[in-house]
């Protein structure tokens, strides 16, 4: 090993040998913390980026492609309840070629792939029935496309054609759909579904199709709509009727001053008339025409009538005429016929009450701004609609209460935030003091290192002198030798051919100093005095 990286390890090791308990303690806390910081760094970008192979997968299709990969060999990991398989990005679209090539996912709609396996001996039975399910598999795969649906499942009720039957049957459908997590469909959402599947069939209604979710919830009735029940449809009107009549009033009393509430009731039945009406053309010729004429005279032979046993009798008068006129005209009539349907949800009758902060519409007309609710909300007198809007005091407890919740609540969000800073803060200070405690001891340590390296002699000496040291037996010395009163202390040292440690350096010098010491005490005391009182000189 080269002698500077054996000199390195020396210094660490003496370091850390003159470090206390506790600063060994934080030490080795932050040399784990780093380790296990740079450990988690590593494993994180060592881990391979994944994409999703498959989403939407049922159960049965998530093990078949889990077992698929397993045999390859290919990392994966599930998510969305295992829905959805994530593979490395690099082997995303080899597996999918692969999975396919083992007709993985399976299940899925067949659609009009049905109609593919249909042969010449398939009886006509057999052809109704696979040609619905081949509609119902395909509206369910187009289902299944929207955003939110994770599947669908759609039933049709098709009604035999026959000229032996005098009235038909609507079609109807149902529509069964699972959404993505807990997510919900929204009401435009609903609206396509049932639009989307009464289209796809001749002479179905949108009113026809009914759409369940996964949880019970009826989405569309039918004879209903998308547009819920009735007392769905009546919650809606008065929201509706009762927000546009508080934006008007918060804009002429201010906010907060007023309140309405929009009472509706709205019709269970479904009502249809039929009107046909005749009326004939102003000037209109007539659209066909038709005139005949007979006429006769009566000649010499004449006429008679028969007598007995079927023998013609003469009258006795020989001449007559016969004219006979008809005329058949066909005039042009116009035919109207107007059929009214009335689904259920129709206004049938609403009251409205507003009441109105005294001192906020202090100086108001009441009549003019009861006419301004009547006709923001549409009433009707005929129908039996009714207005009333009030001057009263509000009371302001409720505002105070609220304000008082908001108060505890932002004070409340505020030591909260102030309790995460301090724990955030109190973790960092964990992670940082140790360590910033390790780099100020181990830069203390490395200038004190450098300051001995590069001290003169005598202070070297100077303190080794001063330490205390054991007792030993002083060994025989030759005559003393004469000792100069200079603060130098000249140590005969013989020249190494290779250069030695600074650790035996040190060694070496106070060996020297301590023999020093016992062959002349009095001189060496005489040194260090000189030396004493250069240091306060100086």
């Amino acid at each position: 090993m080269p002698q500077a990286v054996t000199n390195v390890f020396q210094r660490l090791r003496q370091a850390a040998g003159g470090f206390t308990l506790a600063q060994r303690t934080i030490a080795i806390i932050g040399v784990a913390v780093l380790a296990l910081g740079a450990i988690a760094l590593g494993t994180w970008l060592g881990r391979p980026q994944l994409a999703p192979l498959f989403t939407g997968l049922t159960p049965a299709d998530a093990n078949a492609v889990v077992e698929q990969l397993r045999s390859s060999g290919v990392t994966y990991e599930l998510a969305d309840g295992g829905a959805t398989v994530m593979v490395p990005q690099q082997d995303v679209y080899d597996q999918r070629l692969a999975a396919a090539s083992a007709g993985l996912p399976s299940d899925t709609s067949d659609g009009y792939t049905l109609l593919d396996d249909m042969g010449v001996t398939t009886s006509e039975f057999q052809q109704s029935v696979t040609y619905k399910r081949a509609i119902e598999g395909e509206l369910a795969r187009t289902i299944e496309s929207l955003e939110g649906v994770g599947a669908a499942s759609v039933q049709l009720a098709i009604p035999e054609e026959s000229v032996f039957v005098s009235e038909t049957v609507d079609p109807t459908a149902s529509v069964f759909v699972e959404t993505q997590g807990t997510s919900t469909l929204a009401p435009q959402q609903v609206e396509a579904i049932v639009h989307l599947t009464s289209a796809a069939i001749s002479g179905m209604k949108p009113e026809n199709v009914a759409v369940i979710d996964q949880a019970g919830e009826t989405l569309s009735a039918v004879g209903v709509g998308a547009t819920g029940s009735t007392d769905q449809q009546a919650g809606e009107y008065e929201t509706r009727v009762a927000g546009s009549i508080q934006e008007m009033l918060d804009r002429v009393v201010g906010a907060g001053n007023a309140t309405v509430t929009v009472a509706a009731e709205m019709t269970n039945e479904t009502s249809e008339r039929v009107d046909e009406t005749y009326t004939t053309p102003d000037e209109a010729l007539p659209s066909n025409e038709q005139t005949k004429t007979e006429s006769y005279t009566g000649g010499a032979g004449g006429t008679g009538v028969l007598g007995p046993d079927n023998i013609a009798v003469p009258n006795g008068d020989a001449g007559g005429t016969y004219e006979s006129t008809e005329t058949t005209r066909n005039n042009v009539v116009n035919k109207s016929t107007e059929t009214v349907v009335t689904p259920p949800g129709a206004v049938r009758r609403q009251t409205v009450s507003v009441a109105v902060d005294a001192d906020a519409a202090a100086g108001m007309d009441v009549n003019a701004l009861q006419d301004l609710v009547a006709t923001a909300a549409g009433v009707e007198a005929a129908r039996g609609d009714e207005v009333t809007v009030e001057l009263m005091a509000f009371s302001d407890a409720d505002a105070q209460t609220a304000q008082e919740a908001l108060e505890a609540a932002r004070q409340a969000e505020e030591a909260e935030r102030m309790n995460d800073i301090l724990r955030t803060s109190l973790i960092a200070a964990a992670i940082a003091v140790p360590l910033l405690a390790a780099v100020i001891i181990f830069t203390v340590r490395s200038r004190r290192r450098r300051e001995n390296e590069v001290a003169p002699l005598e202070l070297t000496a100077e303190t080794l002198l001063l330490t205390p040291q054991p007792p030993e037996p002083l060994p025989a010395a030759p005559a003393p030798t004469p000792i100069d009163s200079t603060p130098t202390v000249p140590l005969e040292v013989e020249p190494d051919p290779e250069p030695e440690p600074d650790q035996l350096v040190l060694e070496r010098q106070r060996a020297e100093l301590e023999s020093l010491a016992r062959r002349d005490p009095q001189k060496t005391a005489e040194v260090l005095r000189s030396l004493m009182a250069d240091r306060v000189d100086a």
